[in-house]
């Protein structure tokens, strides 16, 4: 008989976000799914859930339950990309592995026939769990026979645990007794059938099928058919991508830059027709080098969007070419010609793509007057030139001083750039907003400098800013200070210092 495993990882985002977290680990937790007071609560932690928080509220009923609930927002990329790390770890293990398309953090796994390679099921399972526990992850690991059983069974457990089930009727029995709480449903039909005494699966299942469907629709149906076993669905594991990989070995060590172009460009070619027959396109390029001394060198090129046109891939290899044959350090990945280290033996490209979408060309299109995507393909030539840290963006941040209310944060994706799926994609779309006034642009220092403030200076003012009597307290006086040479600067008086201080021009 086959054999099929499931491996919760119970509140996934959750775990994620405590990991990014540590310091919440004894506080009441829980994810949201945006950050405002009106966004959904979708995981909680046992003390959120002990202060009576649950998933399906708003995060403002939620505060109001748990005084001190931390709460956060975990991006869907980040939740696919730790997926797809659990599942190259559970590959260690087998090589058939289905995860839930509506349930992050669960997976099932085809078991039969691994006897010969491990003493026993639960030897297996426990392995499964120890490695993921390794990574930080906790999971419980039901080995059974049928899809809901083992799902059932493993949302049931609150830790850390593994379960083998010998015969389908004792998984049968133990799945009827999980409590209808455990199971990922929607809160609403959850609460509605607890108020009608329906607790269990197994009093679930005691229920006509067809009743459910008139009084519940099709999601109780649904649950009631799959427990019931007349909804089966076989194991339908996810055959894992071969990396797009060319290679060529150079019978002389190559030491110019142009040369070794030439060279790359007839590896990239093919990595792109093999991404077009997937439907992909290419979003980075990662290029490795080996020296004649036997030293790897490896960089990675991205472009502003998924793209096959190879020259303007060939443009960004090209200026990270240029930037290593001309940089003077000795970590130079390009050796040049006459330095003392060795030329290139052996290259080889290794391309990363995402699933793209055919849009509908029209005749005419309306361009917008901000040209984000040349705006993107700038940033990326810039990236491959001086790297990836050259460019960034300030992103906002909660403190009452000026000076603290924001930090500059590397620009990953790009100008514009909106989310989708696994990729991303352009928000091109300009603002309506027309106004005939230029805006006035306030550019802050970082350290407010002292100033001598000239006395014929026109003050426009002030704008108390004062706090931090959790720290130091604070209060500053902020005019807009107009000069005789028509400057106008940004300056505040320090009430404790009695100084002025200059802390931004204005344009």
């Amino acid at each position: 008989m086959d054999r099929l495993a499931c491996v919760s990882l119970p509140a996934l985002p959750l775990q994620l976000l405590l990991q990014r977290h540590p310091e919440w680990a004894a506080q009441p937790v829980a994810v949201v799914s945006e950050d405002r007071p009106h966004g959904l609560i979708r995981w909680v932690n046992a003390a959120a859930r002990k202060a009576g928080v649950r998933s399906g509220l708003c995060y403002a009923a939620g505060c109001s339950l748990a005084a001190d609930l931390r709460a956060s927002v975990v991006p869907s990329a980040e939740i696919n990309e730790a997926v797809e790390a659990i599942m190259e770890r559970l590959r260690h293990f087998t090589p058939e592995i289905e995860p839930s398309a509506e349930e992050p953090g669960v997976f099932w796994l085809n078991g039969t026939g691994l006897t010969r390679l491990y003493p026993s099921y639960e030897a297996w399972a426990r392995l499964i769990a120890a490695d993921l526990s390794h990574e930080g992850f906790r999971a419980t690991v039901v080995v059974g026979f049928t899809r809901f059983g083992t799902y059932a069974v493993a949302r049931a457990k609150d830790r850390e645990e593994t379960v083998i089930y010998e015969s389908s009727a004792d998984e049968r029995a133990a799945a009827r007794q999980v409590r209808l709480e455990c199971l990922e449903l929607d809160p609403d039909l959850r609460d509605t059938l607890v108020k009608l005494g329906v607790t269990t699966v197994g009093a679930l299942l005691a229920l006509p099928a067809g009743g459910l469907l008139t009084r519940f629709g099709p999601a109780a149906y649904r649950l009631h058919r799959m427990a019931s076993g007349e909804l089966w669905m076989p194991l339908q594991p996810q055959k894992p991508q071969e990396p797009i990989r060319q290679r060529l070995v150079l019978d002389d060590p190559e030491t110019d830059a142009m040369r070794l172009l030439f060279r790359l460009k007839g590896l990239l070619h093919p990595l792109l027709k093999t991404l077009a027959v997937r439907g992909e396109a290419l979003v980075e390029l990662t290029l490795r080098l080996q020296l004649d001394g036997g030293e790897w060198r490896e960089e990675c090129v991205c472009p502003a969007a998924p793209t096959l046109d190879p020259v303007q891939i060939l443009d960004l290899i090209r200026l990270r070419l240029d930037a290593g044959t001309h940089a003077t350090h000795a970590n130079a990945w390009v050796p040049r010609a006459g330095s003392r280290l060795a030329g290139v033996i052996e290259m080889e490209l290794t391309a990363a793509g995402v699933q793209t979408l055919s849009e509908q060309r029209r005749l005419i299109v309306e361009r917008p007057r901000r040209d984000l995507e040349a705006a993107n393909r700038a940033l990326a030539r810039i990236r491959a030139t001086f790297g990836d840290e050259a460019v960034g963006r300030v992103r906002l941040a909660d403190a009452h001083l000026p000076e603290a209310s924001f930090r500059w944060e590397p620009l990953e994706q790009g100008l514009g750039v909106r989310s989708q799926g696994s990729g991303v994609k352009l928000n091109t779309q300009h603002s309506t907003l027309k106004t005939e006034k230029r805006s006035l642009v306030r550019r802050i220092f970082t350290r407010p400098v002292p100033l001598r403030l000239p006395p014929d200076s026109t003050l426009h003012g002030p704008y108390i800013v004062s706090g931090g009597w959790w720290g130091r307290e604070t209060h500053r006086d902020y005019y807009f200070a107009e000069t005789r040479r028509g400057e106008l600067l940004w300056v505040y008086h320090d009430q404790d210092r009695r100084y002025w201080f200059l802390h931004g021009t204005v344009e």
